[in-house]
């Protein structure tokens, strides 16, 4: 182990000399506490240091040990259900241990090191399970361990390992994440658990095209702005305006097989509102907990800025590993803004020269690094796997001209733009459908095409309309509703049968909370439905009112709350209302 001395303490930032023969991103213990940092520039022996803990009262002269080891995250079995902060300590188990409090220094297995799993080997085609002699490749299942009731984890080669046979395996049995179960013919051992540098991305064997919806069971995004799995997503807002609500909704709801939630630089109260809540949660897929299926890494606003700045790298290394298994894994980052202002602090700190508002000039850099990371990829086993990354963006005023919004416009390809009014009339979620815009439409057409047909013609009639109403109420403004002819009165009583019939959705209420697909293109095809043929009674001569006090109206804005995805057949009784009401209406004007 390579040893140094403190020579400069600048917040988070120390510098040391003495560590010749370090890495960059190696990890060292700093001071006599042997606080977690890691090398983030270095130059003849002169390493600058990122502390991940707090440093007060650290002085200069005290000792630097180097790792030489990058900073990594354990995997392996007993990583679902549990909170980590951003270097990967298990929270829980620390409070037990040390009360609310972290203490400076402070050391926890990321892992249970004492629990026994239930290993069972690879069945081979001929019915045998894996043996000594087997050959074997990087990233190869050669076993599985039950997590969770939702979760069967598969334990792979470590993409490192060179050897390419097996020397040495135990086979099925019970064993602890520390036990060798395998040696290759190089002498490497292979554990349960392996270890990944954060920073760099996990490999696989070739890289798909996105094609497949991730269905979130909230209507606004999955018909008008949908997102694909391996896709990238940004949800920018102001202060209130619903960011962590959506992420909550959609980590609740959305049909991937594993979520890691990372709640970056955001107030302590709304990760205790996860960590009471996801609990209670029951998954629509599989009747059990949600946490069954959910990994939380909580780097609140009060911890260390330095830390702030990595748990997105541990988020997306974690979600990675999934990944590798064939699992589709959905990121949430709440919220990115936190991480950028974590970098402009330390960049302030090193001295560096600022770019616009203050950040690093290398932000765009940094967020591509991150955003380019998700995708959908077939791994060295011929299974499919993806990670999709939903990040919110915090813009100081809801101005989505400052420099994280602009360059996270850059990197994502759906953005779900948060609207001020909306969120004040308590219409959530806040989507605007004026500037949210999803290049995945058209790349998930074809899986709609075969589960629903009517859901590309529906979209752009309900999006066409919203935008003609957007447009007359411009006009509406300066000469009122009155002036306007029928026709274009009756677009603005669909729009608004739409925004609280369709688009508005409760995440409190049993029903409204998640909206199955089916449901969903069911009570849009009503509207639409509704407008069509209304607009074709009032060329006909009829008046607005004959149309709008039918009581079917009512019954399509509040089939959302009363009718469960359960009861498609209720719906369709509400179809047989709208063509008996409009049908009078149309006979009556057809004379």
């Amino acid at each position: 182990m390579i040893a140094g001395k403190i020579t400069r303490i600048s917040g988070p930032i120390v510098y040391a000399s003495g560590l010749e023969g370090c890495g960059l991103y190696d990890v060292v213990n700093v001071g006599q506490k042997k606080l977690i940092g890691e090398i983030i520039r270095q130059n003849m022996g002169n390493a600058t240091i990122q502390v991940y803990e707090e440093d007060t009262g650290m002085h200069i002269g005290e000792e630097v040990e180097c790792t030489q080891r990058p900073l990594s995250l354990r995997l392996g079995p007993g990583l679902v259900g549990n909170i980590y902060d951003g270097i990967q300590r298990p929270l829980k188990n620390m409070y037990e241990n040390s009360g609310a409090f972290l203490l400076p220094g402070e050391r926890a297995e990321p892992l249970d090191i004492n629990k026994k799993w239930d290993f069972k080997a690879l069945t081979l085609e001929d019915g045998g399970e894996l043996k000594a002699g087997a050959s074997i490749r990087k990233g190869m299942i050669i076993g599985t361990v039950k997590e969770t009731e939702s979760i069967t984890e598969k334990i792979m080669i470590p993409p490192y390992i060179r050897g390419t046979s097996l020397k040495m395996f135990k086979g099925s049995g019970s064993y602890t994440v520390d036990e060798v179960i395998a040696l290759t013919d190089l002498d490497e051992e292979i554990k349960l658990s392996q270890y990944w540098p954060v920073r760099k991305p996990r490999p696989y064997a070739q890289k798909l095209g996105v094609s497949k919806p991730l269905i979130t069971g909230q209507r606004v995004i999955d018909v008008f702005f949908p997102l694909s799995k391996g896709g990238t997503a940004a949800i920018p807002g102001g202060f209130g305006t619903g960011k962590t609500m959506t992420q909550h909704a959609i980590a609740k709801w959305c049909d991937a097989d594993l979520i890691v939630y990372i709640g970056c630089g955001e107030r302590g109260n709304e990760m205790t509102e996860v960590l009471s809540e996801f609990p209670e949660l029951i998954d629509p897929r599989t009747g059990r907990s949600i946490m069954e299926r959910t990994i939380l890494i909580a780097n609140t606003s009060n911890m260390p800025v330095a830390a702030r700045e990595v748990s997105l790298y541990s988020g997306i290394t974690l979600a990675e590993y999934f990944r590798d298994m064939g699992m589709d894994v959905a990121i949430m980052a709440d919220s990115t803004s936190r991480w950028a202002e974590a970098l402009r602090e330390l960049s302030g700190r090193m001295e560096e020269m600022p770019a616009e508002e203050g950040f690093p000039s290398y932000l765009p850099t940094r967020l591509a690094s991150f955003y380019e990371r998700a995708g959908r990829v077939i791994n060295y086993e011929n299974q499919e796997g993806s990670v999709s990354i939903i990040g919110a963006v915090s813009p100081p005023g809801g101005d989505f001209s400052e420099p994280v919004t602009q360059h996270t416009k850059r990197f994502i390809r759906c953005f779900w733009a948060l609207d001020r009014e909306l969120a004040n009339a308590r219409h959530y979620p806040a989507i605007g459908w004026i500037d949210s815009y999803s290049e995945y439409a058209d790349e998930v057409r074809d899986w709609w095409e075969v589960h629903n047909p009517l859901w590309s013609q529906l979209r752009m009639q309900a999006l066409d309309l919203l935008k003609e109403e957007n447009r007359l109420q411009q006009i509406v403004r300066l000469i009122g509703p009155d002036a306007l002819p029928n026709s274009q009165r009756l677009v603005l009583f669909v729009a608004d049968m739409l925004k609280n019939g369709f688009l508005q959705q409760n995440a409190f209420d049993d029903i409204d909370k998640y909206c199955s697909i089916e449901k969903q293109i069911l009570i849009l095809e009503l509207i639409m439905d509704f407008y069509k043929r209304s607009d074709e009674c009032i060329k006909k001569g009829a008046v607005l009112s004959n149309v709008t006090n039918l009581p079917v109206c009512d019954e399509i804005v509040r089939i959302k709350m009363v009718y469960s995805n359960e009861e498609i057949e209720k719906i369709q009784q509400v179809k047989e209302h709208l063509n008996s009401q409009l049908g009078e209406v149309e006979r009556l004007f057809s004379r």
